[in-house]
């Protein structure tokens, strides 16, 4: 089956916003009936998760979701650890900056990181992921996924020719296939689409290797976070091939935090590195006058250890609560 009917039949499959599968590890042996196991101990084992309150909502019902806690149903999609009615097992949820749990992840039994970050260590939700959260194109109650990742701009700006352009490109058969191919399950294109003539070797290739200038062109400052924005490549090259005259100029920003600000002092023209519940909660918290002009990819968020093979292994260490 090809990576693009598989990702559609996901995406109309699930029957809610945030779902989850469980993963056997990387040796795909029982650690039950491994002697090597780590074993249970009194002290909690420590599981990081985003600092932020969306993110770090979105890894609490992760953690819900594997049997790990109970959250109180009334917090919805994005509870804080206050919500949390029972600690099932034996640990400790320690709020982290998102873009250092990766470096610190010998430090913890356990974290939850986010694609944007995983991918650039080299993590894989499939092959390295104890639980990932499924963001199939579902909706809940008439609403919309929030965590769909969008193109943001200032709400003055939200009818800029310019910007729609961008976003027309974003949202195009080939950016999408190249998505898929470039990053796999950890990034899933928000929209329908169908392959191009090319492989995914072939558009990987020719996206990797694709160059552009600005010369002549209307620069548009747009700000990312972490390492994993190639896909900005594959759009400056449709951009490129319309003749539309815009030239994508990246800045990069170390924490998720900096980028909102930026965009609403003028500073950038857009940004792409969050999703909608992010926003909305920035918005409400810091009073910024900002607006969604596109959708772009999904990246679920994945539970990875590098103390247990599997989400079973790390119950049996941490036991449960008595």
């Amino acid at each position: 089956m090809e990576r693009n009917e598989i990702m559609k039949k996901s995406l109309k499959t699930a029957a809610a916003l945030v779902l989850a599968i469980t993963l056997t590890g990387c040796g795909g042996s029982s650690p039950s009936s491994d002697s090597s196991a780590p074993k249970q101990s009194s002290d909690p084992i420590k599981i990081g998760i985003p600092d932020d309150a969306t993110n770090g909502g979105r890894a609490i019902k992760l953690l819900e979701t594997a049997g790990l806690i109970s959250v109180d149903p009334a917090a919805g999609w994005v509870p804080e650890l206050k919500d949390v009615t029972e600690y099932i097992y034996n640990i400790e949820i320690v709020p982290t900056q998102a873009n250092t749990l990766p470096s610190t992840l010998d430090d913890f039994g356990a974290s939850t990181i986010n694609g944007t970050y995983a991918i650039p260590i080299g993590l894989i939700p499939s092959r390295d992921g104890l639980i990932i959260e499924n963001q199939a194109d579902a909706t809940a109650a008439g609403e919309k996924n929030p965590f769909i990742n969008v193109i943001v701009a200032r709400t003055a700006d939200k009818d800029n020719a310019t910007y729609a352009k961008v976003v027309k490109a974003f949202n195009t058969d080939y950016v999408a296939q190249y998505v898929i191919a470039k990053y796999s399950e950890a990034s899933i294109p928000s929209w329908p689409w169908d392959p191009t003539e090319l492989s995914d070797e072939e558009i990987v290739d020719e996206v990797d290797h694709y160059t552009s200038s600005p010369d002549g062109k209307t620069v548009v400052k747009l700000g990312v976070c972490g390492a994993s924005n190639d896909s900005w490549k594959a759009v400056q090259k449709i951009l490129d091939d319309n003749g539309d005259n815009i030239y994508i100029e990246l800045v990069r920003f170390d924490a998720y935090t900096l980028p909102n600000e930026a965009l609403n002092s003028g500073e950038i023209d857009l940004n792409s590195f969050q999703h909608y519940a992010y926003l909305e909660k920035e918005i409400e918290s810091q009073g910024y006058d900002l607006t969604v002009i596109g959708d772009t990819n999904m990246a679920p968020l994945t539970l990875y250890s590098r103390k247990f093979e599997s989400l079973d292994a790390l119950k049996e260490a941490a036991g449960k609560k008595e």
